[in-house]
């Protein structure tokens, strides 16, 4: 087995930084509505109930595109797949902002969402099938680092934008064009999968890549492994998909897609200048404190990417459960009292974004890219990815009306129980996959005791 030092690490780091340009505007698009919320509620007239529906609209776009993503994926390929979805982000940054009425706008947003909902699993996929499996989880977790650092930068420019009048809403969305443009000239720059390549019998393109990235011995090696697992492996089906040995392996991917987004962080990242609202601050104040959170959010996304290879996934993503749910029961009971202090509340919100940010935000990505045999990886997790947009699609509906019926403590306390009910998932359920490639980790899902009642 090779040492990381042996492979081409410029090489690799290059194809999955362009790649996760895609995880760059996926965090824009979901993140820069944040701030034009007050804006488009005031200029739509939304009630709390329209204002989930309008903040939540992209992911109905996320999980058709999800949905579709796999499958066309698995046909003509990652890479045109992700030129498609860069797109879609161009098309929907510039309706957004030029839209007339609440239809319009609904209908760009939706357009945005096949985008995110494209490159949310075509992105960490692309990267897991160029990455060697000593350095993959980093490499993966580069995904989620663009997807925090698009979120920060949406944050950003909308606290520049604030002061420039009433259509600064519009320039908000129209900003994201911008990085749209650069995602859609990258991808011409980068070859597609040689684990694709592979499937489809390109076994000379395939080979040019593999001798790029790691030399000839790994390109042999590498090829010679997945054309073994291939050998004898049909195209994948949602029958076999929901056979017997593979029904637990998804149900467990379903489980934790979902269980990233109901532990209830996105409603953070979405909502976080109406949360900061309760304090009494003045709109600046908020859109100022919400850089803080996409600050935080980077920095501790660094560090979950040194730490995912060494201390492992599993372990990463306990800490991370049992830190948000600590989290959440003091943010319950600080609305719960009757004097409500910002300070203290920007706080607990930076140590929940922390904790968030070094376990469940990469380490669900990388997991959901690894689990899966190969031959059905594109489509098992387009299923994944379509029940993880569906769980935020109802997460981010529900909120403002959550917070309306119940206020702030009974549903952060809520959230709270979510996660300690993910904890015990996972410590019982999910196995260390660090260090192991993608084939030996079928292998071990094969012949591991999964309880069938999971």
């Amino acid at each position: 087995m090779l040492k990381s030092s042996d492979y081409n690490l410029g090489y690799v780091l290059k194809l999955s930084l362009i790649s996760a340009l895609g995880g760059l505007l996926f965090g824009y698009d979901i993140s820069v509505i944040s701030g034009a919320i007050p804006f488009i509620t005031e200029y739509f007239d939304l009630n709390e109930w329209w204002k989930g529906f309008v903040v939540s609209s992209v992911y109905i776009g996320c999980m058709v595109g999800a949905s579709l993503a796999g499958r066309l994926s698995d046909r003509y390929g990652r890479k045109p797949m992700l030129i498609v979805s860069a797109l879609l982000f161009v098309i929907s940054a510039i309706g957004s902002g030029i839209a007339r009425d609440l239809s319009e706008f609904f209908i760009y947003r939706l357009i945005g969402g096949f985008g995110v909902g494209m490159a949310s699993l075509l992105s960490p996929m692309y990267i897991a099938e160029i990455a060697p499996a000593e350095i993959r989880g980093r490499f993966v977790s580069l995904n989620q680092f663009t997807i925090v650092i698009g979120i920060l930068v949406a944050y950003f420019v909308n606290y520049l934008l604030v002061d420039i009048g009433t259509n600064n809403w519009r320039w908000m969305f129209g900003s994201e064009a911008v990085p749209s443009i650069i995602f859609f000239a990258g991808m011409f720059l980068v070859p597609e999968s040689p684990r694709w390549l592979i499937k489809a019998n390109k076994f000379d393109e395939a080979t040019n890549i593999l001798k790029k990235i790691g030399g000839n011995t790994f390109a042999k090696e590498t090829q010679s492994h997945i054309r073994e697992t291939l050998e004898n492996e049909t195209r994948g089906t949602f029958r076999q998909l929901f056979n017997k040995v593979l029904r637990p392996v998804l149900l467990i991917g379903i489980i934790l897609a979902v269980f990233q987004q109901w532990s209830g962080i996105n409603v953070i990242f979405f909502y976080a200048p109406d949360i900061f609202s309760k304090t009494g601050i003045n709109i600046e104040t908020q859109l100022g404190q919400t850089v803080l959170v996409g600050v935080v959010n980077v920095t501790f996304t660094i560090v979950a990417i040194l730490l995912v290879d060494q201390v492992g996934r599993k372990t990463l993503i306990l800490i991370g459960s049992a830190g948000m749910a600590i989290c959440y029961i003091i943010i319950g009971s600080m609305f719960k009292s009757d004097n409500l202090q910002g300070f203290g509340l920007l706080i607990m919100v930076l140590f929940t974004i922390a904790f968030y940010a070094t376990s469940l935000a990469p380490v669900t990505w990388v997991l959901i890219s690894e689990i899966f045999p190969n031959r059905i990886r594109g489509l098992a997790m387009a299923v994944a990815t379509f029940f993880l947009w569906m769980a935020c699609y109802l997460l981010t509906l529900t909120f403002p009306v959550m917070m309306d019926i119940f206020e702030g403590a009974i549903t952060f306390w809520i959230y709270a129980a979510i996660c300690i009910a993910g904890f015990f998932f996972i410590w019982r359920n999910i196995p260390e996959t660090k260090g192991k490639t993608l084939e030996e980790l079928e292998q071990l899902l094969k012949t591991r005791e999964i309880p069938a009642n999971i």
